[in-house]
């Protein structure tokens, strides 16, 4: 999938309007059973199954369905699950570039990820209790790079209290397995199943307090595709099953340099000291020679996290890569407006144009999260900052760079959050 890009200056960019706020559409008909249709051929390929559990205290009105994000799938296999029940659709705004009427048509209401968005919370009250239409939700906000939970933002508690609905659960399994982000954009055979259930009826949301409301959810949101792939023995036989596996595990188990990872095929290859590792159809890791520090991805990702969080804490660590910039104001495109440079450092992100001015700056607490994604459109590997009023997609021409800087972006937050509170 493409995205409509144009070409201007900052200036011509910044002095366009933004749009104007619109209240959600409960869907027609029409739509959902198009989406339905639409999803078939997808879902029929993946022999796709799902099953419903304790959903007897949702009910039958509106409820806000959450569900772990873990390819573009996901979608499809919620607008199976629940048809023809109407269904309100959180999406990120740069879905609506191109389509903004067609998006609202199918019930999508756009919001900016992992930006403090007030107006969210009140389209959502109002598709749920105005337009009687459920909501669909992916509270992690991006796709899972390692196959496993990406945070949920906190005091997710809050937020169901106030919208005073059900609270449904739909946990995939396989979804990551066929089309996991880092491999680029291949597909995989792999079949994809659902499990459904209501976390919390309208009542027990009401009783609960928030923090064991956010207990609930973290426990629904904990997941590994990896461990569950090798426990399952889910084979994944594509040769290509470890393309782009760099993007992820970015820096050598073996000799620690960074930038220096290839995956491609079955294999991962630090080109700085040569070794190798062989990836089975089982998802785990094995060196050609020698021993494998780690045999699962996730654990391998979750030590690279570590190694940044010791970089931060010892004042070492930094990002600073030439990038193209791509900014959202409206619906009509992303407008392209030349080069610059991104810089992260524990004061937060600085984004700077081609002639060294700066165009923007985030702070660590701006956000617990951050938007990167790899192969972004079929642009490029992406890091997004920014605000309610503008984005700045930012695409490093050199290097791996979203995994670390997403890593170190939670983790500056947890750092910044803890020490604030201590004051």
């Amino acid at each position: 999938m493409k995205i409509k890009t144009k070409r201007a200056t900052l200036e011509e960019v910044l002095a366009r309007p933004q749009p104007k706020h619109k209240n959600p559409k409960r869907p027609h008909m029409l739509w959902r059973t198009l989406i339905r249709l639409l999803s078939w051929f997808d879902l029929r390929a993946t022999h796709f199954s799902y099953v419903r559990r304790d959903m007897e205290k949702a009910g039958k009105g509106p409820c806000l369905i959450l569900m772990n994000h873990s390819s573009f799938i996901d979608l499809e296999i919620a607008s199976t699950i629940f048809y023809p029940r109407p269904m309100a659709i959180v999406c990120t705004s740069d879905g609506f570039v191109g389509k903004a009427w067609l998006m609202r048509q199918i019930g999508c209401i756009p919001t900016q990820k992992f930006v403090s968005d007030i107006t969210l919370m009140r389209d959502m009250a109002y598709a749920l209790h105005e337009k009687k239409t459920s909501v669909l939700m992916f509270p992690e906000a991006s796709y899972s790079f390692d196959g496993t939970a990406t945070p949920l933002p906190r005091k997710m508690g809050i937020l169901l209290k106030k919208l005073a609905v059900p609270v449904v659960m739909v946990k995939t399994e396989g979804a990551f397995l066929r089309d996991p982000l880092y491999n680029c954009l291949q597909k995989r055979r792999a079949k994809v199943s659902a499990e459904v259930s209501c976390l919390f009826s309208a009542e027990e949301v009401a009783a609960l307090p928030v923090e064991e409301l956010d207990a609930g959810l973290d426990r629904a949101f904990t997941y590994d595709h990896f461990a569950t792939q090798l426990e399952k023995r889910v084979a994944i036989t594509e040769p290509f099953r470890a393309d782009g596996l760099n993007r992820i595990l970015y820096r050598c188990a073996s000799c620690g340099r960074e930038g220096q990872m290839e995956g491609k095929g079955v294999h991962l290859t630090c080109h700085a000291c040569g070794k190798q590792w062989w990836m089975d159809e089982y998802g785990t890791l094995s060196a050609t020679e020698g021993e494998a520090e780690f045999s699962h991805i996730p654990a391998w990702y979750a030590w690279e996290r570590a190694l940044v969080r010791q970089e931060l804490e010892t004042g070492s660590y930094r990002l600073e890569v030439p990038v193209r910039i791509g900014v959202l104001r409206d619906y009509s495109a992303v407008y392209m407006v030349g080069a610059g440079r991104l810089v992260h450092t524990s004061e937060g992100f600085v984004l700077y144009d081609e002639a060294g001015s700066v165009l923007y700056t985030q702070s660590p607490l701006a956000c617990y999260g951050l938007y990167a994604d790899y192969y972004w459109y079929e642009i490029g590997d992406v890091i997004c900052i920014g605000n309610r009023k503008t984005l700045y997609y930012c695409f490093p021409t050199e290097g791996d760079h979203a995994a670390k800087t997403r890593l170190a972006t939670e983790e500056l937050y947890k750092m910044k959050k803890k020490a604030t509170s201590n004051v």
